[in-house]
């Protein structure tokens, strides 16, 4: 058997030097297109409650065409806040399918964070009304730093945000890292905040609707993040039955995301927009929801790039794996 086969380990400044937002959006952009074509499969998510508190899962799959498969091991402990470490944690691993070695593992959290960012990024610039100015997010954390990122990138004009906390506070350092690109400041009223927005991004645990459904008004696009277990929501009852919903995964949505909430409302894969095997013609009144559980297959074209580069670069620490 060979003896010389080296495994490469990635590392989190490794990683996070690498992805650069337009890399990421294409490579994401690309998960999406060969998820709607069939050519990538999207293997069943495990997602299981620990008796430690935390959440762990595993979201996998492969793309034969490119010799692609992986996995990463995910999930959320929010024991971690209290010795000042990050609740969300993730490992990618990407192997040979020919002879299911490992090729590289590699630190999956700016992964995370990242190709989430540029999901809800993409839906927005597909979904929303171009004239968008005025957004409301829910959560001042990672992800929905980068959900905001990379809204403000892909929107054309200079942008009013309003930010809704849990109990209503200033977060200075939120602000501090928006305020050269935008306009923000802290909502008074969240369902005021919603109903003068043209998008409103959630980005929380997903432990119940985070407003009323009548402040949605018509027009609206909604980014949904934090609904990807069984059991959680961050939208009220009603809003999906007003929306045209879109979703990264039809099965996943309704098993996982907010769409869980209403399984029988109809729903268009976000990478049949964008592969062209359905279009969208956006009235001005149309409520949009991009429902975002998660797709495997932007967590490996993510760890493709990643791992080309890596090897382009001689980046990361090869360690020698025989078998």
């Amino acid at each position: 058997m060979p003896t010389d086969a080296r495994l490469l380990l990635l590392d989190r400044d490794v990683v996070e030097r690498a992805l650069q937002a337009e890399q990421v959006i294409s490579a994401v952009c690309e998960a999406f297109v060969l998820h709607s074509r069939r050519a990538g499969r999207v293997f069943p998510v495990v997602r299981e409650k620990l008796h430690t508190g935390g959440v762990f899962g595993i979201k996998s799959g492969d793309v034969a065409e490119q010799n692609l498969l992986g996995f990463k091991a995910a999930g959320f402990w929010p024991g971690n806040r209290s010795v000042g470490g990050e609740p969300h944690q993730a490992t990618v691993a990407l192997f040979d399918p020919q002879t299911g070695r490992p090729l590289c593992i590699m630190d999956g959290n700016a992964i995370t964070t990242a190709r989430t960012g540029a999901a809800g990024g993409l839906g927005l610039q597909h979904l929303a009304r171009p004239e968008s100015t005025r957004i409301c997010i829910f959560g001042t954390g990672v992800q929905a730093r980068v959900q905001l990122q990379y809204a403000l990138k892909l929107l054309n004009q200079r942008c009013t945000v309003e930010y809704v906390t849990l109990n209503g506070d200033v977060e200075p350092a939120f602000e501090a890292a928006f305020s050269d690109q935008c306009d923000i400041r802290v909502a008074k009223d969240r369902n005021d905040s919603v109903a003068n927005s043209d998008v409103v991004i959630t980005a929380t645990p997903g432990g119940g609707a985070l407003f009323a459904a009548d402040a949605v008004r018509p027009g609206t696009h909604l980014t949904c993040v934090g609904a990807d277990t069984v059991g959680k929501r961050e939208l009220p009852d009603g809003v999906l039955q007003r929306a045209r919903v879109f979703v990264d995964d039809q099965v996943q949505a309704r098993s996982i995301g907010e769409c869980q909430w209403a399984p029988t409302v109809p729903a268009t894969e976000i990478g049949d927009l964008l592969s062209g095997a359905t279009s969208f013609d956006r009235s001005p009144s149309d409520i949009t929801v991009f429902d975002m559980t998660g797709l495997a297959l932007k967590d490996l074209t993510v760890a493709r790039f990643l791992y080309e580069h890596a090897k382009a670069k001689q980046l990361g620490t090869a360690v020698e794996w025989p078998w």
